[in-house]
């Protein structure tokens, strides 16, 4: 890849911050930057769905409670190494420390819930808010890339959240709002696309539509979970697994 090309590629995560890569290969002298995006929404709304469409392709009928699971993926485009970190979080509420942690970290997030339960829609609002206290976002202090997102789409025949009563909250939060299906494969890669676009941080990854959205599809993973099996793990321990980084 020449110094001048726009094309973005992803590439195996093997540097750290400060350290330097071989992409394509060249060596890239650029420190990694870390560009987080946590996945926040009640139980069963399809969250770890989604994130396992956008960054695997696949698609599970079967629900198994998330504690918490974080997927890498790393680009780079031009002498930019960017390090795209998704965190799909518990829908329970019994981890709170493990949400304001997420929030403190997050740069970016995605407030999922499914068009078939109005109740899952009113738990962002609780999310949301501790979203804004803990970013500054009031009286414009900031702006942080939020994308909020009507899972399951293709059960239209259930539909309990009318579309234009979530894009009228959305636009009273200042934030973007789509409707998708991770079991159809609907508007996945768009709305994290979307969501990315948000942070003027990073235009320069998506100068090139076409190359970034072949280049979304390759991306190489690495995963960390909590195993819901291992929930009786203290506190300090989970908190540990949160912060992965």
């Amino acid at each position: 890849m020449s110094s001048t090309s726009s094309e973005t590629k992803i590439v195996e995560q093997t540097a750290t911050a400060g350290c330097s890569t071989t992409v394509s290969g060249r060596q890239q002298m650029e420190p990694n930057t870390d560009y987080r995006v946590v996945v926040f929404g009640a139980a069963g709304v399809g969250k770890s769905s989604l994130v396992l469409r956008f960054v695997r392709g696949t698609f599970k009928d079967s629900y198994i409670p998330t504690i918490e699971d974080t997927y890498r993926q790393v680009i780079s485009s031009n002498k930019l190494v960017f390090t795209l970190q998704i965190t799909d979080t518990t829908g329970s509420h019994q981890f709170p420390a493990m949400q304001r942690l997420n929030i403190q970290k997050g740069h970016a997030f995605i407030l999922v819930y499914s068009i078939t339960s109005r109740q899952s829609l009113e738990e962002l609002k609780a999310i949301y808010k501790d979203i804004v206290e803990t970013k500054g976002i009031n009286n414009g202090q900031k702006t942080v890339p939020i994308m909020l997102v009507g899972n399951k789409c293709d059960e239209s025949s259930n539909r309990d959240v009318q579309t234009a009563l979530a894009a009228r909250l959305a636009q009273e939060w200042g934030c973007e709002h789509m409707e998708t299906s991770a079991k159809t494969n609907v508007n996945v890669k768009e709305a994290f696309q979307e969501l990315l676009k948000l942070d003027p941080k990073n235009c320069t990854l998506f100068s090139d539509t076409k190359q970034n959205d072949k280049s979304l599809s390759q991306s190489s993973l690495v995963k960390n979970s909590v195993n819901p099996k291992k929930s009786k793990e203290s506190n300090e321990n989970r908190k540990k697994k949160c912060s992965i980084m």
